[in-house]
């Protein structure tokens, strides 16, 4: 074993990369970090019909997204446990010459139908006595120890597994391929793998895979099992139920800083009175014996809070910066889009959002030639008796006001006092005449940024609309 730890993440290239695979990356990740260890990456690929090569670079895209940097000194691969499959073979040859394993030709079926007469599911060791040197269609079985097996996990404690309720396991498949269980335990030991540390729905198969450290002579890893991610529900995410995939988050506009510290807090809490802390000081922090056992809610309303926080931390050069790939899915016709204009709305808008997907739908009023109006919001804000006037008035008097916000909102507000109204009534059909909602950025802001022609304009159209 190596004097510094070494943790690995071994992902299967099968798909979006799930969020509860992003945590259990992190967790690692910032053990390595702060121990001075190595995170080892390994692509375990031997399902060959599920495998893709844009998985696995999706792998390490979503890794680098979230600051798992495969150029960084302690970053090593990516491994691939299809490369690996004669030692896998020889390691299953090794066990069945110590008499730890033995071949069994007893087909699927023959199990089942043995397990319905004794009365117990499973397999029950039939040909462990047999003396079946390998052959056609026989599958190598690993022999099982009387006893238990005592798993010592940092987050669970000491895990005991009494020993007569695992079957003797399979290692090799008919056709000679290796088993997952097999495969891993070896690629763990030729990697020289200290820590392990992964959800906790792999623990049942922890007691075989320690047995086959044992049996193979080499002392097992440190184990820690975190508690697995549950929607409301409190069931465990999955990919055909909930939004598990780590893109279409960043796709969402999630800052990879916010996804970072909310996920290291599903099954963990940072010291202090808040949970927006810096990644340094989680690498700090982070201890597997302080991780909670309960399964962890996956929110996403205090995710989008967390990213909201995140937003709003940032400087406006690098808010405007960090929307421009929203901006280019914008609904406008790309020749309108003005950046001088974007620039001069960022501020208006640079704390209101809790996403950056929600940007272009904040600002398109300024981009679009004649904005589409929600007809609920329409007959919401026209139906009222002063509506009609409201437009009319302000927009005869803006013709001469001098053109800025506190001007503008002056007019306004004189005109709403004279009528012994409120500001926020008499401004909502104003502001659906010229951006076609009722929520928005600052309206006067903003009709100072859209200029006196274009808002004329557009009142004249609410007007004739009106009738």
């Amino acid at each position: 074993m190596s004097d510094s730890p070494r943790y690995r993440f071994a992902p299967s290239p099968t798909g979006f990369f799930h969020v509860g695979g992003a945590r259990t990356a992190l967790y690692n990740w910032a053990l390595t970090l702060r121990e001075g260890g190595t995170f080892v990456l390994r692509i375990e690929d031997t399902d060959e019909s599920r495998n893709s090569p844009e998985w696995t670079q999706g792998i390490i895209d979503a890794l680098s997204w979230l600051g798992i940097d495969s150029q960084h000194p302690q970053f090593e691969g990516p491994y691939f446990q299809s490369a690996n499959a004669e030692l896998h073979v020889a390691a299953a040859m090794r066990l069945f010459q110590q008499g730890n394993a033995y071949w069994c030709d007893m087909t699927p079926e023959q199990v089942q139908e043995r397990s319905k007469e004794l009365g117990k599911q499973g397999y029950h060791g039939y040909s462990r006595d047999r003396g079946l040197t390998g052959g056609p269609g026989q599958v190598l079985r690993f022999r099982v120890p009387e006893g238990k097996t005592i798993v010592s996990d940092l987050v669970r404690g000491d895990v005991e597994f009494a020993n007569d309720t695992i079957e003797d396991f399979v290692l090799l498949r008919s056709n000679g391929s290796p088993m997952f269980l097999l495969a891993n335990v070896v690629d763990d030991i030729e990697m020289r793998i200290t820590n392990v540390v992964r959800a906790e729905e792999h623990l049942p198969n922890t007691p075989k895979q320690q047995m086959l450290w044992d049996a193979l002579g080499v002392k097992p890893p440190v184990w820690a099992h975190v508690p697995v991610l549950v929607n409301e529900q409190r069931k465990k995410l999955s990919k055909r139920r909930d939004k598990v995939a780590l893109e279409q988050y960043r796709e969402e506009g999630i800052l990879p800083d916010a996804m970072v510290n909310y996920l290291m807090t599903l099954g963990w809490a940072p010291s202090g009175d808040t949970e927006i802390v810096p990644w340094q000081s989680i690498v700090e922090e982070f201890r597997l014996e302080n991780v909670n056992h309960s399964p962890a809610f996956f929110d996403i309303k205090k995710l989008n809070a967390f990213n909201g926080d995140y937003i709003r931390a940032l400087s406006l050069e690098a808010f405007i910066e960090e929307s421009q790939p929203f901006l280019a899915n914008g609904t406008w016709p790309a020749e309108r889009f003005n950046a001088e204009v974007f620039e001069k709305v960022a501020p208006l808008i640079h704390t209101r959002v809790a996403t950056l997907s929600e940007v272009p739908s904040m600002v398109d009023f300024f981009f679009l030639a004649d904005p589409e109006i929600d007809n609920d919001a329409w007959t919401k804000t026209m139906g009222s008796d002063f509506a009609k006037d409201a437009i009319a008035d302000f927009a005869l008097a803006i013709g001469a006001v001098e053109w800025n916000h506190d001007a503008l909102k002056g007019v306004l507000e004189t005109w709403t006092e004279s009528r012994g109204l409120k500001l926020g009534k008499t401004q909502a059909p104003i502001r659906v005449a010229i951006t076609g909602r009722t929520v928005g950025p600052p309206l006067f802001e903003s009709i100072e940024i859209l200029g006196r022609d274009e808002t004329a304009r557009r009142l004249a159209n609410a007007l004739s609309r009106l009738g």
